[in-house]
């Protein structure tokens, strides 16, 4: 069946019927979207009311830029269905796509690691059945994004990948309710949303809350080698029919045998439950992608997968925008290497990526580093704490970006060589005077930092290339 032959992912009498609503005029629909920026031709627009916009404004421009229906609370020009909040409408409709598929249902989350782990999950049920895996994308993974992610699942998905993220307690039980998994996997945890937590103790409770929707007979998947690994067990064992826990401790069910760093990536050798040895190779670099990877091939195993295809899938897999991607730099006489980690940052993940950067062979190891955000109190002792991993890395030259980094500028005095700016702009002026053929430039801070801009503009230079194997 081609695309074009597929059902409508929704008709204006299925969304009626799923939300209440009051059809205005027939329509069906092939994606849903909430963002009128992102509307494509045939989309269902769902018109939110936010605190700082209302969506009712731009049902117009949705529908000139191609869209089927909308859903709305409020009369519109064009084909519609009218419901009481669109919100709660968007919940519903969910909840209608969850409960119509028959897919196998894998919930992810973690405080580093998510979404990573559901892109190379999906890229291995892709691989298993293609064109029948659905994920959310991007990181959808709020109280919005999830609804959205599930209203977007056609009936006929063989397999679904949700990440759910959090910043509070209780968001997460809301979310896995919703997803209501086969499969839930807690990445790992470490300090990220301290602000909002008491201890990572807290934060742990608050991530293993994904237990609480898991289907019957269900499968939960804990990091092994976490030391709130018997704290996520507890949370899982009321809800989780099997617990596999995944690492390289002695006793782990998917366990680590050994490793090996080579051209291609790191090659695993693994134990599976059922005494399933299993050979592969993770094409990202460094520690934490072993880890993923362990959890995406105890997922696969779970909803009885093919496991070679997976080993395959992650073979295969590219660094992601913000999170890992490779880009080859142009300068005179040849070219840098740009690691792309500007999405977000948090302690756990910085200290992994400066590691990977002094894994690098590089004329010169720069760090490009901006403030992590929502830490709390502790904010100044987490980033001061780095300076351990940029010395022992290796690292020649720091830039250091945003007020919260003083801590580690004052950390480093003395100690290497770096430059601490105000924000992203003064970070790319001075990074394009000095980098060089040769260099190996790590980029990561917390997003609303903005190194994102800063990564565009180098990626944009002529002969810039995505997804580099450089390694200079």
């Amino acid at each position: 069946m081609t695309a074009a032959d597929a059902p409508p992912l929704w008709t204006a009498s299925a969304i009626a019927a799923a939300t209440g609503g009051v059809v205005d005029g027939g329509f069906a629909a092939g994606g849903v979207a909430f963002d009128s920026r992102e509307v494509a031709p045939g989309d269902l627009f769902v018109a939110l009311r936010g605190e700082a916009t209302d969506g009712h404004h731009f049902v117009a421009q949705a529908f000139a830029a191609g869209a089927a229906g909308a859903l709305v609370s409020d009369a519109v020009a064009g084909p519609h269905v009218r419901v009481a909040d669109t919100r709660a409408a968007l919940d519903a409709l969910g909840v209608a796509a969850r409960a119509r598929t028959d897919a196998r249902i894998i919930g992810v989350t973690g405080s580093v690691g998510k979404t990573g782990t559901k892109e190379a999950l999906f890229a291995a049920l892709d691989r298993i059945s293609p064109g029948r895996a659905h994920r959310s994308v991007k990181s959808y993974n709020n109280h919005t994004g999830v609804p959205l992610s599930l209203a977007r699942m056609p009936a006929a998905a063989r397999y679904g990948v949700f990440e759910m993220g959090m910043n509070h307690a209780g968001e997460l039980t809301a979310l896995a309710r919703l997803v209501r998994p086969h499969v839930a996997i807690v990445t790992a945890i470490a300090p990220a949303h301290s602000a909002f937590f008491a201890s990572e103790e807290a934060i742990a409770d608050a991530k293993g809350e994904i237990f609480t929707g898991l289907e019957p007979g269900g499968t939960a998947l804990i990091p092994h080698d976490s030391p709130h690994r018997e704290r996520l067990i507890a949370a899982a064992r009321p809800h989780a029919g099997r617990i596999w826990t995944f690492g390289r401790g002695e006793g782990a069910a998917i366990r680590v045998r050994e490793t090996a760093r080579g051209p291609r990536g790191t090659q695993v050798s693994a134990m599976l439950p059922g005494d399933v040895d299993l050979t592969f190779t993770v094409a990202p670099p460094g520690d934490h992608w072993v880890s993923n990877a362990l959890a995406v091939l105890g997922a696969v195993a779970a909803v009885d997968g093919d496991l070679a295809a997976a080993g395959l899938a992650l073979a295969d897999l590219a660094g992601l925008a913000g999170r890992g991607r490779r880009i080859a730099v142009p300068c005179a006489d040849g070219a840098a290497l740009l690691i792309d980690e500007s999405y977000n940052a948090n302690p756990a993940s910085m200290a992994a990526t400066i590691k990977l950067l002094g894994e690098e062979q590089a004329e010169r190891r720069i760090a490009v580093l901006g403030e992590m955000r929502e830490l709390g109190d502790e904010a100044p002792r987490y980033h001061a704490g780095l300076a351990p991993a940029l010395i022992e890395a290796g690292v020649d030259y720091a830039l250091l970006v945003g007020s919260g980094m003083a801590a580690l500028a004052n950390a480093l005095e003395g100690r290497l060589v770096f430059a601490h700016v105000a924000d992203a702009d003064a970070a790319l002026a001075l990074l394009d005077k000095a980098m060089r053929a040769g260099d190996a430039v790590l980029v990561k801070g917390s997003n609303a930092i903005g190194l994102a801009r800063l990564v565009a503009h180098f990626s944009a230079r002529p002969g810039a290339g995505g997804n580099s194997t450089c390694s200079i």
